[in-house]
């Protein structure tokens, strides 16, 4: 017991003397991970375009002069994601932000007077290019092809490189759809759809998605930048759509036939783009997509579940 706690004792005293450098802070989850930070009392210091940075800086067009000589750990927590491009100058978008941002920070970290000793890149499951599959591990093929996920396997292999170079910490987290009050993308769209009556489960919801609560992953950071590696983060659980729904809105939600689904998504596929379903969705919220967190939990990792969290929580 003694031994534990003077571990514990040695963590706090160790996040309270260092200083992190945090890109996204004002992104869900950059806001969990300050909000962590503060709880620890641990010193930050954040880049971003907007007014509530430390430091103003699009790291799209411009290296940030970062005046603190002395980083321990930097969280780079800035991307673009929640967005499906429909043009070329979109898709670029991706590039710009997830890969050229990423190299723009990189070249700052360089003029300091000391190198972190750890760096921490926020990553995404997509980068493994999958619709379906079930506990896909972190040593599987990066086979996206979309914007998003191809600038991320960019990002993370330009962050590999400059780590390995200069002997810096890289802990790289591939995480699946964030969960908390207020979220963004097709989480924050579902609560919104629930709330206003016109969600459906389809198929009787039984598919399975991972997903993992942002103030979890907030939590792990500080963890595991010390001792680096890739990692996918899940609540274990990965839920099914009906147990998600059903958490959100405290009751059971319609459901559309499976039949009847696959005749929209026909009808859609005809319609074009403009369609609410097509097949390809129809197929995508139908089929298991889970991935293995079992490395993550070796070192530490221990999330809560989503679901449980949902229940104690009204997000209307």
């Amino acid at each position: 017991m003694a031994v534990s706690l003077l571990q514990i004792i040695a963590k706090i005293i160790s996040i309270l003397m260092m200083l992190y450098l945090v890109t996204g802070a004002s992104g869900f989850l950059g806001k969990a991970i300050l909000c962590e930070l503060s709880k620890h009392n641990a010193r930050s210091l954040t880049i971003g375009r907007q007014s509530i940075n430390d430091i103003l800086c699009d790291l799209v067009s411009e290296v940030p002069i970062i005046n603190e000589n002395i980083i321990d750990c930097v969280i780079h927590a800035a991307g673009k994601a929640h967005s499906m491009p429909k043009t070329e100058a979109e898709d670029q978008e991706f590039f710009d932000v997830n890969l050229n941002g990423t190299n723009n920070l990189l070249r700052a970290l360089e003029s300091l007077e000391r190198l972190p000793k750890s760096f921490v890149f926020i990553s995404s499951v997509a980068v493994y290019g999958r619709e379906e599959g079930t506990n896909i591990h972190e040593n599987a093929p990066l086979l996206a092809c979309d914007p998003y996920g191809s600038s991320k396997i960019k990002a993370e292999q330009l962050v590999k490189n400059w780590c390995q170079t200069n002997n810096v910490v890289c802990t790289i987290l591939r995480l699946p759809l964030l969960v908390g009050i207020n979220p963004p993308g097709n989480l924050g769209a579902m609560i919104n759809a629930i709330k206003k009556g016109y969600y459906f489960n389809v198929g009787g919801g039984k598919a399975k998605k991972s997903m993992v609560l942002a103030d979890d992953v907030a939590r792990f950071i500080p963890v595991i930048a010390p001792i680096g590696g890739i990692f996918n983060l899940t609540d274990g659980e990965h839920p099914t759509f009906s147990s998600l729904s059903m958490a959100i809105a405290k009751k059971r939600t319609p459901n559309l036939p499976f039949v009847l689904a696959k005749i929209a998504g026909k009808l859609g596929d005809l319609l074009g783009n403009k369609a609410p379903l097509n097949l390809r969705k129809i197929k995508k919220i139908t089929s298991d997509l889970t991935f293995d967190d079992s490395k993550g939990r070796k070192k530490g990792w221990n999330p809560r579940p989503v679901v449980a969290y949902l229940k104690d929580h009204d997000l209307f």
